[in-house]
């Protein structure tokens, strides 16, 4: 087997230098199974990051359905298909209002770039609004609207950047940050449409993750859309991270904000690591785009990625994980909220069901290098964790749902512990 510098120097000479790698020492792993990593040492380490594997890594149910799938029939979906259609069924059923539409695609990217393209064409406008620490894929149309990563694309003309306010760093009364924020979206609108692009939609993470999930006003989602809305748009859930039971308390983000949007998009989760995504819409939507457009995608809504996506959602019901994370999260958000308490540079505790973080700050002003140092107290602890925000200073925590009540000790304690050393 490679040794770490070996394989570092390999990948660089294939895949490049500027993929980016976490830890200042580089993790090599070598297989997973439920919330465990074992790496080519031998180490086993517990995921308190990863999303993708949403029901567990190498699910057996999953993986079983993708196999028996796979050796029975796996083809385009120009051709009649009963899983699909099941599949669809089963996966609209989660969804409230008239939200009874899909499309499928293979990424969160291809996802958010149909939505758009599909609110360009219905609104006739091109203009769009994100928030401006925001990630929503790597299409052209998306990195011209990235403020979240770097990228060589400046931000398009056609984009409007918004503050997203935080609660817990804005002392101000809650009614003067909302006014603040929707007169921000005014100001963006009107911009929009004095500059000729008008506005085609807005796109967000109902729990603004990348953002560092800021405790938002109340009233703020909504207050975006209905003047998106007005203006002739569209509202754009973007689901990615904050669906499919993350919230503990909801199925899907926009449900947990109080949002009722035009489309949802959704990825990496879906799928438990297959290549799956969608964009769920209403009858109407679809009808209008679909009438004047002959989409096709040769690998989306295949009967393998059928079986797969039917195979998470069976597996999420029968094992109660969203309820699993409702129950979970509260557990963990008390603890942190008692770790905030304890710890000056702690800010707020952050997040709901099983997407958690805690934010630092040292005499009011945001301490990234305490959350790297946290970060890397983790996984020495064979426990691993990230960070977000525009300053990195609030840590990740957003397992797989699978993560259950055996694990969260063993994160906590691990936490409590790297905090004591930061600090210590």
């Amino acid at each position: 087997m490679s040794s770490t510098a070996d394989l570092i120097a390999r990948r660089n000479r294939t895949i490049g230098p500027y993929s980016p790698l976490f830890y200042r020492e580089p993790l090599h792993f070598v297989s997973a199974r439920g919330v465990w990593f074992t790496e080519a040492s031998g180490d086993r380490y517990l995921d308190g990051y990863n999303n993708v594997p949403h029901v567990g890594h190498a699910n057996e149910r999953v993986v079983r359905a993708l196999a028996d799938q796979a050796a029975t029939l796996n083809v385009h979906t120009r051709y009649l298909n009963e899983r699909v259609i099941d599949y669809s069924e089963r996966l609209l059923a989660t969804f409230a209002g008239d939200l009874d539409r899909v499309f499928f695609g293979n990424s969160g990217s291809e996802a958010n770039e149909l939505a758009l393209r599909i609110s360009r064409q219905l609104s006739g406008a091109t203009g769009v609004l994100v928030s401006d620490y925001s990630y929503h894929g790597t299409t052209i149309a998306l990195a011209e609207m990235t403020t979240g990563l770097e990228t060589r694309e400046p931000l398009g003309a056609h984009v409007r950047a918004i503050r997203i306010p935080d609660l817990d760093r804005d002392a101000r009364p809650e009614p003067a940050v909302l006014a603040d924020a929707l007169a921000q979206v005014d100001a963006a609108i009107a911009s929009l449409q004095e500059a000729g692009f008008g506005v085609a939609a807005c796109l967000f993470d109902p729990l603004f993750s990348t953002e560092g999930m800021p405790r938002v006003p109340r009233g703020l989602l909504t207050g975006i859309a209905d003047r998106v809305r007005a203006a002739g748009g569209f509202v754009i859930a973007d689901e990615v991270q904050s669906g499919f039971g993350r919230t503990g308390s909801h199925m899907w983000g926009h449900e947990y904000a109080g949002l009722a949007p035009d489309l949802v998009t959704m990825g990496k989760p879906m799928g438990n690591g297959h290549p799956m995504s969608a964009v769920v819409t209403s009858e109407g939507v679809l009808d209008a785009f679909g009438s004047r457009n002959e989409f096709f995608n040769t690998f989306a809504g295949n009967p393998v990625s059928a079986a797969v996506g039917e195979a998470v959602l069976l597996e999420m019901e029968d094992r109660g994980l969203r309820e699993q994370a409702r129950v979970l999260g509260l557990q963990a958000r008390a603890r942190l909220e008692a770790l905030a308490e304890r710890h000056e540079f702690v800010r707020a505790a952050k997040g709901t069901g099983m997407f958690l973080g805690l934010d630092f700050a040292v005499d009011g002003a945001p301490a990234p290098e305490l959350a790297v140092r946290v970060v890397e107290e983790m996984k020495s602890r064979r426990v691993l964790i990230s960070r977000i925000g525009r300053d990195r200073n609030v840590l990740k925590v957003r397992p797989p749902l699978a993560f259950g009540a055996a694990e969260l000790p063993i994160l906590l304690d691990a936490l409590e512990e790297s905090l004591g050393v930061v600090r210590g």
